[in-house]
């Protein structure tokens, strides 16, 4: 993890010199003028760090989101307006410590996943020029790609967070909706838009995300997250990965198709479980997007534009915008039914997997294509990232490696709502990032478990739905015997031939722990157990009449050791 850093001047001045050695005329729409930021950088290293997590970092942000006393333009010179105040989670950025460098190009009202809808000009692929940038948040991947900025802002509607970052070979982070405010953004989908995050390491991401994450009572889409939620969680150690059962149709080259199945591979060798799952209610309801109620919703918040100065629209973005004017009402609410079986199908893929893996795009197009099929290719990009905010989810897009021809290819990681701290940490697992997951936090308390609720065992979603983290494998002291009671092993404590049980500690909250006791049946409860290591944990025990004549289990090296040599692990 690169953030804090230890001297704000060394890093304003590294990016300064950086920008001028880029010199892509297309990246900034307005940039924070040279003595400026070295006068913000100047102040912050006198200041010191004081706590601020964010101490020094160069930033960039979207220029569809506020920044007072600049020029809000959303990629359309006549549509721009000096902002009064600085959006939400600007503000929270800058009271963290980052330093801004300036806001840049992206797809013109963010209606784009290609990055090539601007006025201002095509921002260069920082990795692979010859293709595009990735949309609309196309600036603030550049930015980071090119080692200008550590982190930046975008937002993301229908994939304009993660199609960029994949384009790129950087992490995208897209928030569950409302858990980052969206006030003093300029609205694409005022209902779906995220202000998602960019960066070089999982870490990173995260840091920025729990800096900028929060209620703000102003913003009508803004909602709290759960008490129990985090930035980034560890990973556990048997994570259920659901992949499509049918993956053909999400690549467009052999290269891509092969990169995706590398992935799983990688997975599968960390001790991840395969489960199948179909995604099709998902692709269909990704299809909508651009065709029922949600282009009226992006005509809406630029109606006036629309009827009255189409002339300053983008021809692309016009058009688009033009078609929401003829949606009925009518049909509106057959997309918000369908979406909302889309919801319910997405519930039952998380309720049997951790995490949905997925293609970011189904391969990435250059330049060239887009200039000739724009409409088309644009489409295509949004396969697997459309129907995520249209089902409420989040996500985190990822590097995996090139095809043959060099092209970058990316994987997505895909959970349910305020799931990001989880995503977080597979993420890091398959990079091979080491992570400092957060420590207990007031009202949570740590519960060993010896069995069924371990991860990817039969219920462990009971932990997940009780608001439950992974921390860490662990073992008790050798004062411990297990018994096989079926379903389930049983633990007791002896005063004497006894051994260490291997397990792992996970974080609840302490209110949890009531609901979950009363899910357990007899003669299991939990009780005090002596973890090896010296700490205490509140664990899962059984009552001694309760494991009398079960079969001793204990040299056999933990519950899910046991489940192997029987074939059922």
């Amino acid at each position: 993890m690169r953030i804090p850093l230890s001297s704000p001047v060394a890093a304003a001045e590294a990016a300064l010199e950086r920008i001028e050695a880029f010199a892509d005329p297309a990246l900034f729409i307005t940039r924070i003028a040279p003595e400026a930021v070295r006068a913000r950088a100047a102040a912050l290293e006198a200041e010191g760090p004081r706590g601020r997590p964010l101490w020094g970092v160069p930033f960039v942000i979207k220029d569809n989101i506020d920044a007072a006393g600049l020029p809000t333009t959303a990629a359309c010179p006549a549509f721009a307006y000096v902002a009064k105040q600085d959006a939400p989670a600007l503000s929270r950025m800058l009271a963290a410590g980052a330093l801004l460098l300036g806001k840049v190009n992206l797809d013109q009202f963010a209606t784009g996943l290609v990055g090539t809808r601007s006025p201002y000009g095509t921002p260069r692929n920082a990795v692979l020029p010859s293709h595009i940038p990735g949309g609309s948040s196309s600036g603030s991947a550049t930015a980071v790609a090119a080692g200008i900025a550590m982190v930046s802002l975008g937002t993301d509607t229908a994939g304009s967070g993660r199609i960029p970052a994949a384009a790129q070979e950087l992490i995208g982070l897209k928030p569950s909706l409302g858990l980052v405010p969206t006030r003093g953004v300029v609205p694409a989908c005022r209902s779906l838009d995220c202000v998602s995050v960019f960066a070089r390491s999982v870490a990173d991401a995260a840091a920025v995300l729990a800096v900028i994450a929060g209620p703000d009572p102003a913003d009508p889409y803004c909602r709290p997250a759960p008490a129990h939620w985090r930035a980034l969680e560890a990973a556990p150690p048997r994570p259920r990965i659901a992949v499509p059962a049918d993956p053909s149709a999400l690549f467009d080259t052999a290269g891509d198709a092969e990169r995706f199945s590398a992935a799983l591979d990688r997975f599968v060798a960390l001790g991840a479980l395969i489960v199948p799952v179909d995604i099709a209610p998902l692709l269909a309801i990704a299809r909508r997007l651009y065709e029922g109620a949600w282009v009226a919703e992006r005509s809406a918040a630029l109606r006036p534009w629309v009827e009255e100065r189409a002339e300053a629209l983008h021809p692309i973005t016009r058009a688009i915008l033009a078609e929401g004017l003829t949606r009925r009402s009518v049909d509106a609410f057959e997309d918000f039914h369908a979406a909302a079986l889309a919801r319910l199908h997405a519930r039952g893929i998380f309720a049997q997997a951790d995490a949905l893996l997925l293609p970011t795009h189904p391969g990435l197009p250059s330049l060239d294509q887009v200039a000739a099929e724009p409409m088309a290719a644009n489409s295509r990009l949004g396969t697997t990232t459309n129907f995520v905010n249209l089902c409420d989810l989040s996500a985190v897009a990822l590097p995996n490696g090139r095809r043959p021809d060099g092209v970058p290819c990316s994987i997505s990681l895909i959970g349910p709502a305020f799931a990001e701290g989880r995503l977080a940490g597979l993420a890091a697992l398959f990079l091979g990032e080491a992570i400092d997951p957060p420590p207990l936090a007031p009202g949570e308390v740590t519960l060993f478990c010896i069995g069924a609720h371990m991860s990817g065992l039969p219920l462990n979603g009971q932990l997940l739905a009780h608001g439950g983290r992974f921390l860490r494998l662990a073992a008790t002291e050798p004062e411990y015997r297990l018994f096989d009671l079926g379903e389930r092993p049983g633990m007791l404590r002896v005063a004497e031939g006894g051994v260490s049980i291997p397990g792992e500690l996970w974080a609840l909250p302490a209110a949890a722990i009531g609901p979950l006791l009363a899910l357990l049946p007899e003669p299991l409860g939990f009780g005090p157990v002596r973890l090896a290591d010296g700490e205490r944990s509140l664990g899962f025990l059984a009552e001694p009449a309760g494991v009398a004549g079960k079969p001793d289990i204990s040299a056999s090296g933990g519950w899910r050791a046991y489940l192997a040599t029987r074939g059922r692990g």
